[in-house]
């Protein structure tokens, strides 16, 4: 079976203490998932963090850190991925808002590049994780086109399926276009109201075409599915549970 893990920004309001992520992590493991992305959870030391991973059986499938923990805090933040045993870190995407234009994506690119190496060299791979405006066109350039197109070979892509195509994009061709690059994705749903405003859902009770997504993880050697819902209708962890039921039923996960 793949390896399905639970984005615990998912779950953020119940993961504030350490107290609170241990029992969220016990859930989490009783649902079935197989590990967790650590975002949007309070402080924690990464030694009690690790403790209760193991404690649970569960893997840390990936991270998501500042750019300026990053930049400022490098060695403080490899250490703590080496003791979650943890490959993966991404930022949770990027917006030069003062310079909407090619080259003020380029300039953090070249930014970002420039961390690529120090990071890979200590066994830690930074991503770049989407969310819709990376498709608001730069002098006639969609900006995630241009990330894809000119971020260093070890920046790897976190592909949000709800986001891209809430950006307009098709995620099983972006997804298959990062083929090699994307270790990790966000399996996030849609859906629509009456009024015409896009929804976020449950994984396979929305509209997104997930037979489509999954043959494209398989062709692109996807090695972590996501679960992600940001905010919706149903509790957070009952909708952590359909969703997987779901991805494994369903979709053959």
């Amino acid at each position: 079976m793949a390896l399905i893990a639970a984005q615990l920004y998912t779950l953020r309001e119940f993961c504030k203490t350490p107290a609170d992520i241990a029992t969220s992590c016990a859930r989490v493991k009783k649902m079935g998932y197989d590990g967790v992305q650590l975002s949007g959870i309070g402080a924690i030391e990464p030694t009690e963090m690790r403790k209760i991973l193991d404690g649970e059986g569960l893997l840390c499938a990936a991270t998501h850190r500042s750019l300026d923990q990053m930049e400022n805090a490098a060695e403080e933040l490899i250490e703590e991925h080496h003791i979650l045993g943890c490959k993966y870190t991404a930022i949770g995407g990027f917006s030069p808002k003062e310079d909407w234009t090619r080259a003020g994506w380029g300039a953090f690119v070249t930014r970002y590049n420039a961390l690529a190496a120090k990071f890979a060299d200590a066994g830690l791979r930074i991503g770049y994780h989407n969310h819709s405006h990376e498709f608001a066109p730069a002098e006639g350039i969609r900006p995630l086109d241009l990330l894809i197109n000119t971020l260093d070979e070890r920046v790897w892509i976190e592909i949000d399926t709800y986001w891209v195509a809430h950006g307009g994009g098709d995620p099983s061709a972006y997804i298959e276009r990062v083929a090699g690059r994307i270790p990790c994705v966000h399996f996030k749903d849609m859906t629509i109201t009456p009024q015409r405003t896009h929804k976020m859902c449950e994984i396979g009770d929305g509209n997104l075409n997930w037979p489509r997504i999954v043959q494209a993880c398989r062709y692109a050697g996807v090695i972590w599915h996501i679960v992600e819902r940001d905010s919706g209708d149903m509790d957070a962890f009952d909708s952590l549970q359909r969703s997987l039921d779901n991805m494994r039923e369903k979709m053959g996960l």
